[in-house]
């Protein structure tokens, strides 16, 4: 599923392709992906109107279309964007496309049709009404803000990073990456995480997140392109840990499988009553 590094890379894709284009046509050839607006009124209210900016706030992406709105796009399980240049052939699964003034088309992607694309008025309302809690990655996110994000409830901590409600842009897999710099077991439970637990925590976050967005490394694409010590290109049945070669051993929390290091991420022995 598209994660956090995953939309960081779609922004800039459209960032590069799109910011300062006109939209001559929208075509919607899946009129279940769109909310917020008709097929008709979309391509009404988009047609002439230039693409002046595009924002990311943990796995959605915004494209600002002027007197049109916005469109906020999340990409589901396995949907992407995709910039297909002038002459190029059509791609697979495509729900909606626009074709720029400069001949030019940005595609949004999804072949399991989870993902939607809506239309919106307002950024911040939209972000509120999803229950979206700050960006991991927005600098006013930091250790502190982190560590009050966490605070409350009885989740395990990869639980507690997975819930888009504390912070948004983290799902299964690099939670798996994070808790692994971090050397935590995803089982352990947030209340018995002490304050240099959790800010070895925020700083493997960090890291992680920028190092994936610099290698242009997604949730399950390109993973090979992590440095050496990811967990990522072994998160498979039979991977073994990329410090100690220890086999990963499979665990599930809030209903996903993940991975983790038994050597280098103990199970916790007792956790706080």
């Amino acid at each position: 599923m598209p994660e956090l590094p995953d939309v960081e890379i779609f922004r800039r894709l459209a960032e590069r392709h799109c910011v300062g284009r006109a939209v001559e046509r929208a075509v919607v050839a899946d009129p279940a992906s769109l909310e917020g607006a008709t097929v008709a009124a979309l391509q009404r209210r988009l047609k002439g109107q230039r693409l002046l900016s595009c924002r990311r706030h943990g796995k959605h992406l915004f494209i600002d279309a002027g007197g049109a709105g916005t469109l906020a796009m999340h990409f589901g399980t396995n949907g992407s964007l995709q910039a297909v240049p002038h002459g190029a052939p059509p791609l697979s699964y495509v729900r909606l496309q626009l074709e720029l003034n400069d001949g030019n088309v940005l595609a949004y992607v999804n072949p399991r049709r989870i993902g939607r694309v809506r239309l919106v008025d307002n950024e911040e309302s939209f972000i509120a009404e999803q229950r979206l809690g700050p960006d991991a990655l927005d600098a006013a996110f930091d250790a502190s803000a982190f560590s009050s994000a966490l605070d409350g409830g009885r989740q395990s901590i990869k639980v507690a990073l997975m819930d888009q409600s504390r912070m948004a842009g983290i799902g299964n897999i690099y939670a798996d990456e994070i808790l692994f710099h971090a050397g935590l077991h995803p089982a352990i439970l947030v209340v018995g995480l002490d304050g240099k637990a959790r800010l070895r925590l925020f700083n493997a976050m960090r890291q992680v997140l920028r190092t994936a967005i610099d290698c242009g490394a997604g949730a399950e694409t390109f993973t090979d392109r992590l440095p050496k010590g990811y967990l990522l290109p072994q998160r498979h049945s039979g991977g073994h840990c990329p410090r100690c070669g220890t086999q990963l051993a499979v665990d599930r929390h809030g209903g996903r499988t993940g991975y983790h290091c038994p050597t280098c991420q103990q199970e916790p022995r007792a956790q706080p009553a």
